[in-house]
């Protein structure tokens, strides 16, 4: 008995390893495939955002279909009323977005240059303090404005680029439209390429990992909808500048649990510094207001508790989250996380029942 755990120890222990140098030897050698997968993801790309709209529309149909609605009358009911709002909201929100992205990447060194007299007035206050100091602020501050100038101009550009790709954009609802429905069809399509013994197992987790992360994903996209809306209109009501960028950050952030709100705020409270000490008050209530609602309301009504992880190990996936992928990282890391428990919650009453 000794041994075989012993065995089995250190087969895991070598399969760690190898996957560990897989992994390594991927990264080493990503300059020499990074533009093959540029060109499989540019492909797959309109596949992959059709498949996760369709996961996240098609519990709606189900449900619609078991009050005796017609499944063509589901589709087509749901289908609609989504790509419909979606288009009168990137029709109304587009020219808007635009106009104030641009106003803001031409008065970036305006607001720079604000901060450089704020700081300069922090230097006389600070004189006492070694030169290399102040020297290591003002660096700062160059590579702020460097990075936030290349970040906006960067988004300008793609965003503005999203009309030369109307093809791809019109491939999309289509794709939906075919993925809801034959969703059961493909779904038992990709069944019969699992080995019969392992499909009945596969198929409970599957249910276990769409219950824990469906619910988690859609939940959090409908409060992160509410929170952008709650917070453009706080900011349209104070009259602060850039309400609708600022809100649609704010809405984006929010996804990331404990530090996605002050991820959020920062960029609202800098610009509101620029106009005036009471903006920056009113903007700091702004976000409190729309952070006891979001977290007295609509959370724990909408997401409710679908993954119920310890917060220890939510931080811990979103420090290692932040330190591989960045923003991106911390948010795919909870939906990650999730799924890895649910795995090894399955693996553990697996091999009990066994």
């Amino acid at each position: 008995m000794f041994n075989q755990k012993k065995m089995r120890f250190l087969y895991w222990i070598l399969i760690g390893i190898l996957l560990f140098l897989f992994i390594y030897l991927l990264t080493i050698l990503f300059p020499f495939y990074r533009s093959l997968l540029s060109v499989v993801f540019r492909i797959l790309a309109p596949f992959i955002i059709a498949g996760l709209i369709a996961y996240l529309l098609h519990p709606l149909i189900e449900k619609l279909h078991k009050y005796n609605y017609p499944r063509w009358f589901a589709i087509i009911g749901i289908y609609l009323i989504f790509f419909g709002g979606l288009g009168y909201v990137l029709y109304k929100a587009y020219p808007p977005f635009i106009n104030q992205l641009k106003d803001l990447n031409e008065n970036l060194p305006h607001f720079m240059d604000m901060y450089r007299q704020a700081i300069y007035e922090v230097y006389e206050s600070t004189s006492f303090l070694p030169e290399t100091v102040h020297d290591k602020m003002d660096e700062f501050f160059h590579d702020l404005e460097d990075m936030i100038g290349t970040l906006l101009t960067n988004i300008v550009m793609q965003v503005t680029k999203l009309m030369d790709v109307v093809i791809v954009i019109a491939v999309i609802p289509v794709l939906v439209f075919y993925m809801l429905k034959d969703f059961k069809l493909i779904q038992s399509s990709m069944w019969k390429l699992t080995p019969k013994k392992y499909r009945e197992d596969g198929k409970e987790l599957f249910d276990k990992i769409d219950k824990s992360l469906g619910d988690y994903i859609r939940g959090q996209l409908l409060v992160c909808f509410f929170v952008s809306l709650t917070t453009y209109g706080i900011l349209w009501f104070i009259d602060m500048e850039y309400p609708l960028i600022l809100a649609i950050i704010m809405g984006i952030t929010n996804i990331i649990p404990y530090f996605g709100p002050i991820l959020g705020a920062v960029p609202a409270v800098i610009i509101a510094f620029t106009i005036s000490g009471k903006m920056v008050l009113y903007v700091i209530i702004a976000v409190f207001i729309v952070q006891i609602i979001e977290g007295n309301l609509l959370s724990p009504f909408i997401v409710g508790k679908s993954i119920n992880i310890h917060p220890i190990l939510i931080i811990f996936a979103l420090l290692v989250g932040g330190e591989v992928g960045g923003i991106i990282g911390m948010i795919v890391a909870v939906p990650i996380l999730s799924v890895i428990k649910v795995i090894v919650m399955h693996t553990k009453a697996f091999r009990a029942g066994r």
